[in-house]
C-alpha cells in the first residue's frame, strides 16, 4: 500500500504509531515538505500538538514521572532521614553495650571457675555468710539422717564425658532419676544441713532398694555451697506433703526436714558402692555475646552503607 503525503492526518494516535512507527512518521513529514498546505497539514503530529522539526516524537511516561517525583521527595525529607539513621545508630550501641556484657561475664566465669577449684574450707558458723560462697567448696563433718530424705525429680546424672560426646544431638540417652536430699548433722557446728548425696535412677529411688549406699555414722564430707532456687517458668510447684520436689525451695525443705536451710552438693569423693553418685553440681554460664556482637555491628555495616547510598549527595564529577 503506497501512502500519500497527508494520508495519515486522520489516523487515530494508535494506529498511526503501530503502523508507522516515530521513524517512519518523521520520514513521512519530511517528504510532505515544510511549505506546502499538505506539508503544513502532516506537520501536526498524530496526538494533535504542532510539529516541532528536530523533536523526535516519544511515548508518555506520566506513571513513572508520579514516582519519580515521590521518590526524590522522600530523598529531600531530612525528618526521614534522620529518622531511618536511627537504625544504624541503635545497632552500633547494642553491640557496644554486648562487648561490655562479654567483658563482664567472661570476669564472672573466671571467678566462678576459681571458686570451684579453690581448697574447702569448714563451714562457716554464721549462715549470712554464705550468701556470697555458692559454689565454694567446704567440709563439714557429722552424720546422716536417712529417715526425712527427700527427693527432687526428674534430674539426669551430671556426666561431662557423656555430655560431650553427645553435644549437638536431639536426643540424649541419659537415664531420668532423682537427687536424694539428706538431712546432715555437723557435730562440729550443732547444726542440722541439708546434703544432696547424688543421683539415683528412678528404680533407686525407694530407699529400700539400696540399703548398702545408706551411710552409718561419722562421716567427712565436702561439698559446693547452694543457694535456694527460684522456680522458673513451666516447673511444677513442690509438694512438701507428698514428698514431691521440683527445685531448690531451702526454706521449705528446712520446714520439711527440721533442718536449717543449708545446703550443699556432696562432691563425687563422698560416692559409696550402691549409693547415689555425688559430684552433681552443673556450673556453666551461658557466654553467647560475641555472636550477638556480630550480629549488631554487621547490621550497623549493612544499614550505614544502605544509607549513604540512599541520602549521601555525590559531586558531580563522581556520578
Amino acid at each position: 500500500m503506497r501512502l500519500r503525503p497527508g494520508s495519515a492526518r486522520g489516523l487515530p494516535v494508535e494506529m498511526a504509531v503501530r503502523w508507522l512507527g516515530p521513524a517512519g512518521l518523521r520520514l513521512l513529514l519530511r517528504a510532505a515538505g515544510a511549505g506546502t498546505a499538505s506539508g503544513s497539514a502532516a506537520g501536526r503530529s498524530v496526538l494533535g500538538a504542532p510539529w516541532r522539526p528536530g523533536v523526535a516524537w516519544r511515548p508518555s511516561r506520566c506513571g513513572g514521572s508520579a514516582a519519580e517525583a515521590s521518590a526524590t521527595k522522600a530523598e529531600d525529607d531530612p525528618l526521614l532521614q534522620w529518622l531511618l539513621l536511627l537504625v544504624p545508630v541503635t545497632a552500633f550501641g547494642l553491640g557496644t553495650w554486648q562487648v561490655q556484657r562479654r567483658k563482664w561475664k567472661l570476669k564472672l566465669i573466671a571467678e566462678l571457675e576459681s571458686r570451684v577449684m579453690a581448697e574447702p574450707i569448714p563451714l562457716p558458723a554464721d549462715p549470712l555468710e554464705l550468701n556470697t560462697l555458692e559454689y565454694r567448696p567446704v567440709r563439714v563433718r557429722g552424720r546422716f539422717d536417712h529417715s526425712k530424705e527427700l527427693y527432687v525429680m526428674p534430674r539426669t546424672m551430671v556426666d561431662p564425658a557423656r555430655e560431650a560426646q553427645e553435644a549437638g544431638r536431639i536426643s540424649s540417652s541419659a537415664k531420668s532419676g532423682a537427687y536424694v536430699i539428706t538431712p546432715f548433722h555437723c557435730s562440729d557446728l550443732g547444726t542440722t544441713i541439708l546434703v544432696n548425696r547424688g543421683f539415683v535412677p528412678r528404680r533407686k529411688v525407694n530407699p529400700e532398694t539400696r540399703q548398702k549406699g545408706q551411710i552409718e555414722g561419722e562421716v567427712d564430707l565436702v561439698g559446693m555451697v547452694r543457694l535456694t532456687e527460684t522456680r522458673k517458668p513451666f516447673v511444677p510447684e513442690n509438694n512438701p506433703e507428698k514428698n514431691q520436689w521440683h527445685y531448690r525451695d531451702l526454706e521449705a525443705m528446712a520446714r520439711a526436714t527440721g533442718a536449717d536451710p543449708i545446703f550443699i552438693d556432696a562432691d563425687f569423693q563422698s560416692t559409696v558402692p550402691g549409693g547415689p553418685i555425688g559430684g552433681q553440681t552443673r556450673v556453666t554460664l551461658r557466654n553467647e555475646h560475641l555472636q550477638y556482637i556480630v550480629t549488631w555491628y554487621g547490621l550497623c555495616a549493612a544499614t550505614s552503607y544502605l544509607w549513604l547510598k540512599k541520602f549521601m549527595r555525590r559531586p558531580p564529577l563522581l556520578r
